[in-house]
């Protein structure tokens, strides 16, 4: 006797559905073509064509574009009319935001290691449109210390976070970024120019993590280091007056920072987390 074909679940009757388990086939092409689309839309920085979705999905640019066309009503996807671009939608605003509050917790304990082994306050910042926001800060616990506030915004050309983050991103966004908000200068320090950026870049990305040399306060200095593997422009960092942590305190800190990103990056979620 053949073997019978499997069907698709929304194609079995009651009766089909009741067969044995190992003559069942779950997998529902639609819902992988949907999957196969929001994954290429959540690799990509600047967007994806019309093209592009055909190509790995491998279906026709009509259907291609019905798919994104029903994602697109749902909040999930959005498009650049001029450009022609379609993008990650306000649709997942709700789960990013769970998704930050997971990784807060989870780097937490992380966090406050730092700041007991090194005596400076430790942060982690996250690239919020053209700056840094700082999502968690255990401060210092010494009188004098160096501390943002949650929720305050840094330049990316002038932070360790940003310069972290943005070492991890393309250089044409960076271009973009960096055209938007310009390189003003915050101290006699401050990296003012794109082309020397781009050489600091090409520095943090050879070394693995990123420093700031008093370049966003005269008596500030900040060492970071991306968090790779979680999806989201994310570094966390160590940051205190330049008087004390000093630059070989800094660059000392650096591969403790590294390991400690590492870590925080691929650990399972806490329970306190889930």
């Amino acid at each position: 006797m053949g073997r019978r074909r499997k069907q698709d679940p929304e194609d079995m009757s009651p009766q089909d559905a009741e067969g044995s388990e190992e003559e069942r086939d779950y997998s529902v092409r639609a819902v992988e073509r949907v999957c196969l689309i929001l994954n290429l839309l959540q690799e990509s920085v600047d967007g994806i064509t019309l093209n592009e979705v055909a190509q790995t999905t491998g279906l026709p640019k009509s259907s291609a574009f019905r798919y994104l066309w029903t994602l697109e009503n749902h909040r999930y996807v959005e498009r650049d009319e001029e450009g022609g671009l379609f993008r990650l939608g306000l649709g997942f605003v709700g789960m990013q935001s769970r998704h930050l509050e997971i990784l807060r917790e989870r780097a937490r304990p992380s966090l406050e290691h730092l700041r007991d082994e090194f005596g400076e306050t430790a942060n982690l910042g996250l690239l919020d449109g053209d700056h840094v926001i700082y999502i968690d800060i255990v401060e210092s616990r010494r009188g004098v210390r160096l501390a943002a506030s949650r929720g305050d915004r840094d330049p990316i050309h002038c932070t360790a976070l940003g310069k972290a983050i943005a070492a991890q991103l393309p250089d044409e966004r960076v271009r973009d970024l960096l055209k938007q908000t310009g390189l003003s200068s915050r101290t006699g320090n401050t990296i003012t120019d794109m082309d020397s950026y781009f050489e600091e870049l090409a520095k943090v990305r050879k070394q693995g993590y990123a420093l700031d040399d008093r370049e966003n306060e005269d008596d500030g200095r900040c060492v970071a280091a991306p968090l790779l593997g979680t999806h989201l422009p994310v570094a966390i960092s160590i940051s205190g007056p330049s008087s004390r942590f000093s630059l070989a305190d800094a660059k000392k800190a650096a591969k403790t920072l590294i390991d400690v990103a590492s870590g925080i990056a691929t650990n399972p979620v806490t329970a306190s987390a889930r």
